[in-house]
């Protein structure tokens, strides 16, 4: 995608690191920006617009890298609430995205639907992933090339992983369970995507649907 300089809109750049951002994505106070002669290539910037139209600073949400910083050319690689960096791992969507598509192709699964968040883990932190598939898959050897796959895909990851992000925990569900949350929402249809990223009230509610499904289970095997 390249971007369009000539043509009633200003673009600034605020690197997305935990100075500009917080663990939520949200936007600390007084960021730091810069404009487009100073973008570096393969490092992580939120756009700010401003157009001529009225908008102003307007934060779209986007997270982008720029890929040709001469030619303007820029993939998108997440949004800024769809991050999870505890301490410091920034795990971009598309990072999931790729490592669940190279679990599957190795495990020989579908995984149709994924969610993650982030956990307390004794005085440190993990990550707890929720793994959609209604392939028979062993969970510990999903969750070792999971883990294996993402070190390579981000250093920062990598890195964290040695530590402060002592532990990832992964549980596979069906599918349906997924699908049976969202309608329970009444978010049901083509226009809505279960959310990749779980944090805080939405985290704690989903966990509890998952239990309740669990229980439920476990009866109706019972009789």
């Amino acid at each position: 995608m390249k971007l369009v300089t000539n043509n009633g809109i200003f673009f600034e750049f605020i690197p997305f690191n935990e100075e500009n951002f917080d663990s939520d994505g949200e936007l600390k106070k007084k960021p730091k920006t810069i404009l487009l002669d100073e973008v570096k290539e393969g490092e992580q910037y939120a756009i700010l617009l401003s157009t001529c139209a009225g908008a102003w600073r307007y934060l779209i949400g986007d997270i982008v890298t720029f890929t040709n910083a001469k030619k303007c050319e820029i993939n998108i690689v997440g949004r800024t609430k769809h991050f999870l960096s505890l301490c410091g791992e920034h795990l971009s969507v598309d990072n999931m995205n790729r490592a669940i598509e190279l679990v599957s192709d190795e495990l020989n699964i579908i995984i149709n639907e994924f969610s993650v968040a982030g956990i307390p883990y004794g005085t440190l932190f993990a990550h707890k992933w929720f793994i959609g598939t209604d392939n028979e898959v062993n969970a510990d050897e999903l969750k070792e090339k999971l883990d294996e796959k993402l070190k390579i895909l981000n250093d920062d990851y990598r890195v964290e992983r040695s530590s402060a992000l002592k532990e990832i925990i992964v549980d596979v569900i069906p599918i349906k369970w997924f699908y049976k949350w969202l309608e329970s929402k009444g978010k049901m249809g083509a226009q809505n995507k279960f959310p990749r990223v779980m944090k805080n009230k939405m985290f704690e509610e989903w966990e509890s649907f998952v239990e309740l499904q669990k229980n439920e289970t476990q009866v109706s095997l019972k009789k």
